[in-house]
């Protein structure tokens, strides 16, 4: 299964960019969505996830301020990031987790990070 990011770029503080990753191969079903960012020196950190049947969590610096979503028609995630901070700086990478078509068993695939830098 191969994930395709996108959306990632530069943007002033108080911006908002639109994260999208798409899922392709032999899926026949996915289950969590989640995106996670790193930063040079820190763990990669969960800053937000949703389930198949659409419940969403978010990490505590990002409520109110990110939304995450998916279209299961498409197999894609999204991250709407809404008022970005420069400490929101950093690269941007999408999990995906599911069964394979054919031999149903489970996948968890990682996408190429995206960099996102919030800076005047």
């Amino acid at each position: 299964v191969q994930l395709q990011a996108s959306g990632g770029g530069l943007v002033q503080p108080g911006g908002s960019l639109r994260l999208s990753c798409a899922a392709s191969g032999r899926i026949f079903s996915i289950n969590a969505m989640s995106w996670h960012r790193q930063t040079p020196g820190k763990q990669r950190e969960l800053v937000a996830a949703v389930t198949s049947a659409g419940s969403t969590s978010y990490a505590d610096p990002v409520k109110g301020r990110f939304t995450i979503s998916r279209d299961n028609a498409k197999n894609t995630v999204y991250l709407q990031m809404n008022n970005l901070k420069p400490e929101d700086t950093a690269v941007y990478s999408c999990n995906v987790n599911g069964r394979l078509r054919d031999t149903l068993g489970e996948f968890i695939s990682w996408g190429q990070g995206t960099q996102v830098t919030v800076s005047s």
